[in-house]
């Protein structure tokens, strides 16, 4: 895992409209309600990763910044999916 600073993620955005990856990965884990061993277990997310996203020490790649908007917008949808096992 490659460390880097807090960087914003949106960089097409407009500075008022910018958010940082911790932001993001907070918002998102802060509004299924779970703790963050909880939102890893559910998601199928590495907890270690979890902990320096939210700290601001590593920075979502572009498929994990997708499956992070997926489960804002519809994280029951995602725990279902998830819950089918695998194909």
């Amino acid at each position: 895992m490659t460390k880097h600073a807090d960087l914003a993620i949106d960089e097409g955005a407009t500075p008022a409209r910018a958010r940082s990856a911790r932001a993001l990965v907070q918002a998102v884990r802060w509004r299924t309600g779970l703790s963050q061993a909880d939102f890893a277990r559910t998601f199928n997310i590495d907890l270690t990763l979890l902990e320096d996203l939210e700290q601001g020490e590593a920075r979502p790649d572009s498929a994990l910044t997708a499956y992070l908007r997926v489960i804002d917008h519809a994280p029951e949808v995602v725990r279902t999916a998830l819950g089918r096992g695998a194909i």
